[in-house]
């Protein structure tokens, strides 16, 4: 499996949110073969509506599917408590995660459920959140639910 590749895909969303003045989190939904199902990104901002995490689009944009033990979700960022427990409700079997140096989720809470986590440590990714973080802390700290 290419995660890299699969990666490249989220973090064109999250350029795409960061263009439109959003927060730079991009996501796909992958079947177990590679076929991307749905991607999206953190539309906060955009849509003035706190639930479409970039996580949350891309799974919304992948439709019903009957299992996703065996999907992989790949995201630019740690997933927060919100995405993390759609992760686990769900019982989404891979996450990739582009990085987690500017916010470290909840791997471990995932990890203990059995979810299989794979860190990238992708330094597009890390520069792109530096670069929001730093433009517009306002938005970032109310994103992550942090008043600042």
């Amino acid at each position: 499996m290419n995660y890299a590749n699969m990666l490249a895909v989220a973090l064109a969303e999250a350029q795409t949110g960061f263009d439109e003045g959003g927060v730079p989190v991009g996501a796909a939904l992958f079947d177990a073969g590679g076929k991307l199902l749905g991607r999206g990104r953190n539309r906060r901002v955009q849509d003035n509506d706190p639930s479409v995490h970039g996580e949350t689009d891309a799974f919304r944009k992948a439709g019903r599917q009957t299992n996703y033990r065996d999907k992989i979700l790949v995201t630019t960022l740690a997933p927060c408590w919100y995405c993390s427990g759609l992760i686990r409700q769900f019982n989404i079997g891979t996450v990739v995660v582009g990085e987690s140096a500017n916010f470290e989720g909840h791997l471990d809470w995932l990890k203990e459920a059995g979810v299989k986590v794979i860190e990238l440590n992708d330094p597009a990714c890390t520069a792109l959140m530096r670069r929001f973080i730093k433009q517009s802390p306002q938005i970032w700290f109310e994103d992550i639910g942090e008043s600042k």
